[in-house]
C-alpha cells in the first residue's frame, strides 16, 4: 500500500479487535476510531452479533452514523436507526438435523432478527447477549432464520473443527469460534459477500476498503477488501490470508493499523 492511501470505508470485527476479553475498549481503540471518522472514513462494524447484541458498542464508540454487518454477513443495517438494508435467510432444519446426529447433546440457538434467539437451553453466562426465549428442540427444526449457533460445552474448538470438516452441508456456510461453537448462516453469505453489497450500493470501491478481524468467520472479509488486515491472535489460516497481521487486540493491535492510515 501507498503511504498515501486513506481508506474510505474501514470495516472492523468487535469480539477480538475492538474488544479485548474481560476489559472495556481500550481507549487507544476508541481514539483511533474517532480520528478515522473525523478525517473522513466511513466505519462498518461487522460481527458475528446479532443486531440487538452491539448496543454497548455502538454507544462506547459513539456511532451515529455508518453501518453494522452482523449475524456473519445475514444482516446488513443502518446506523443510528438499525433499518436493515440487507438481509439473507435460510431453512435451518435439514443442517441442524445433522448436526444432532453427530454431537446429540449440543445447545441450539436460532435467531429470530431484531428480537432475541430461541434457544433449545440456557447458553453459559455471557455467551448470548441477547433474550433468549426456551422452546423445545422440534420447534428449532422448521422454520427460516438469518443465523443458528451449536454449541458444546463439554467438547473442545478442536472437535469442532473436525466435526465441520466431516460434514458435508448443503446450502449453508459455517464457521467455527474459539470455543466449540459452529455458526450456520445462508449459503453463500459471509461479512466478506456482505461487505460487498454494502461497498456496491454506497458506491466505494474494492481498492478503497480496510477490513480488520480475528476470526475464521472473518476470513472472506479480510480476502475481499482492498487491504485486509489479520490480529495477531487470529488462527493461522487468517493470517496467512492477510495482508498484514497487526498487534493482538491485547496490545491494541487495531488502534496500530488505524495509525498507518488516520495519523495523529
Amino acid at each position: 500500500m501507498s503511504p498515501h492511501w486513506r481508506p474510505r470505508l474501514v470495516a472492523m470485527d468487535i469480539d477480538g479487535t475492538i474488544l479485548a476479553p474481560g476489559r472495556p475498549i481500550a481507549a487507544a481503540v476508541v481514539e483511533a476510531i474517532d480520528r478515522a471518522r473525523d478525517q473522513g472514513a466511513l466505519i462498518v462494524l461487522a460481527s458475528g452479533r446479532a443486531t440487538f447484541e452491539i448496543d454497548d458498542i455502538v454507544t462506547a464508540l459513539g456511532l451515529n452514523d455508518g453501518y453494522i454487518i452482523c449475524s456473519n454477513g445475514a444482516v446488513v443495517a443502518r446506523l443510528p436507526d438499525r433499518a436493515v438494508v440487507v438481509s439473507h435467510s435460510f431453512d435451518v432444519g435439514d443442517s441442524l438435523k445433522q448436526i444432532l446426529a453427530a454431537v446429540p447433546n449440543a445447545l441450539i440457538a436460532v435467531e429470530d432478527l431484531g428480537r432475541g434467539y430461541r434457544v433449545s437451553a440456557p447458553f453459559p453466562e455471557g455467551e448470548l447477549f441477547g433474550p433468549q426465549i426456551l422452546v423445545g428442540r422440534e420447534q428449532l427444526l422448521v422454520g427460516r432464520t438469518v443465523r443458528a449457533i451449536i454449541r458444546d460445552p463439554q467438547a473442545t474448538v478442536a472437535d469442532f473443527v473436525r466435526l465441520a470438516s466431516s460434514l458435508h452441508l448443503r446450502e449453508v456456510v459455517y464457521s467455527v469460534g474459539y470455543r466449540a461453537w459452529l455458526d450456520l448462516g445462508p449459503g453463500g453469505v459471509t461479512k466478506g459477500s456482505a461487505l460487498e453489497e454494502l461497498a456496491r450500493l454506497l458506491q466505494i470501491q474494492r481498492a478503497d476498503i480496510l477490513a480488520v478481524g480475528d476470526g475464521r468467520n472473518d476470513l472472506e472479509m479480510i480476502q475481499w477488501a482492498g487491504r485486509g488486515v489479520a490480529m495477531g491472535q487470529a488462527p493461522q489460516e487468517v493470517r496467512d490470508q492477510a495482508d498484514h497481521t497487526t498487534g493482538d487486540v491485547q496490545q491494541d493491535g487495531l488502534a496500530e493499523e488505524l495509525a498507518c492510515w488516520f495519523p495523529v
